[in-house]
């Protein structure tokens, strides 16, 4: 900058930024902030009122007007247009438009529709058979614009696909045939089973919330357009789709149904869950998790009293299974405690904690 200083008074500005390599915006930038603060602006001074403005009489006259049951929902071009073709002149568009903006009333006009509340849906399962969550895919069929339909069912505790089914279309009548063989196959008491879903046509359809409210079980529904509603069968299809073994399309409906028998054989026998403690949904939902927990903290034990030095005193545990598994956990409100600073002859001052 001493340099910019120097060259400047000799050859100008926009030579002397052209010489060093300076942006010369910011030159002017740092002027006019400086010139700012050595010339603070003056508060501006009212506006006078135009002579030729409308009178207060004719404002409340045209603000009435414009806010009557015949012109309410129109915008003040058309109320310019109608009171001009019936021979009256009220005042122009934008004498219109300033007098609403003085009211605060330049928004949209018309009735508005009223968008439905959904709630968010709030479900907690402590035990398998307890939440289900169950979501349609599709696959992609053999040409373009071909697909299969893959209906499939997950208990949100232990992540077991208790059913499944590919079928060429997507239908309630599928979806009630495949919801009652699950809940009969389970065992699934009148009342103990929450069934969650989007808001697809199927899942809203008569025909499975019948099926629903004859077998006892309760029904929820995610919020339009939002995925994290439904996250347990949102991530369970990316984990099929995201498998190598994946294909891109599938050469017939008979090709998919024996790539996910193979595919669901293996996430529900092999696959180890990384949010129930990596163990397979299968040991989850059939309760073996106690059993194989011990095993695995005697194996650990084991390792530990071999070589303690390794794990730095500490006897290592294995992870255990969520006792809780949520969908859209309620948000609590955290209190924040308060310190008590003595203060001089008995008086004493309430400090809140911050975190």
């Amino acid at each position: 900058m001493n340099a910019f200083a120097e060259l400047r008074p000799l050859i100008g500005i926009a030579p002397a930024c052209a010489a060093l390599s300076i942006n010369r915006t910011g030159i002017y930038r740092v002027q006019a902030r400086l010139a700012r603060r050595r010339c603070p602006t003056l508060p501006r001074r009212r506006r006078p009122r135009p002579p030729l403005a409308l009178s207060e009489a004719e404002r409340c006259a045209l603000l009435l007007l414009l806010n009557s049951s015949r012109f309410a929902d129109l915008a003040p071009a058309a109320v310019f247009a109608i009171l001009l073709d019936e021979g009256r002149y009220h005042g122009s568009i934008r004498t219109m438009y300033r007098l609403l903006a003085s009211e605060n009333q330049t928004g949209e006009r018309r009735k508005q529709r009223a968008h439905t509340e959904y709630v968010k849906p709030e479900l907690l399962a402590v035990r398998p058979r307890e939440v289900w969550s169950w979501d349609i895919t599709k696959l992609k069929g053999p040409a373009k614009w071909t697909c299969f339909h893959l209906y499939v069912i997950l208990d949100i505790f232990s992540r077991y696909i208790v059913g499944w089914m590919i079928a060429a279309r997507e239908t309630a009548e599928l979806a009630e045939q495949l919801i009652a063989d699950t809940v009969h196959k389970q065992r699934i008491l009148p009342g103990t089973l929450t069934l969650h879903a989007d808001r697809g046509s199927s899942m809203r359809s008569k025909p499975v919330a019948a099926l629903l409210v004859d077998l006892g079980i309760s029904k929820t529904h995610s919020r339009p357009h939002v995925s994290d509603d439904n996250p347990y069968s949102e991530s369970q299809f990316k984990t099929l789709k995201y498998r190598p073994d994946f294909p891109a399309r599938f050469g017939s409906i008979e090709d998919a149904r024996a790539h996910c028998q193979v595919f669901f054989r293996w996430y529900n026998t092999v696959h180890r869950h990384s949010g129930i403690a990596l163990m397979t949904p299968h040991t989850v939902h059939y309760g073996h998790d106690d059993q194989l927990t011990d095993e695995r903290g005697a194996t650990l034990m084991a390792a530990f009293v071999a070589h303690p030095q390794r794990f730095k005193g500490l006897a290592p545990k294995p992870p255990a299974v969520p006792t809780a598994v949520w969908i859209n956990p309620p948000i609590r409100e955290i209190i924040t405690p308060a310190i008590i600073i003595p203060g001089p002859l008995n008086s004493s001052t309430l400090v809140s904690q911050s975190h």
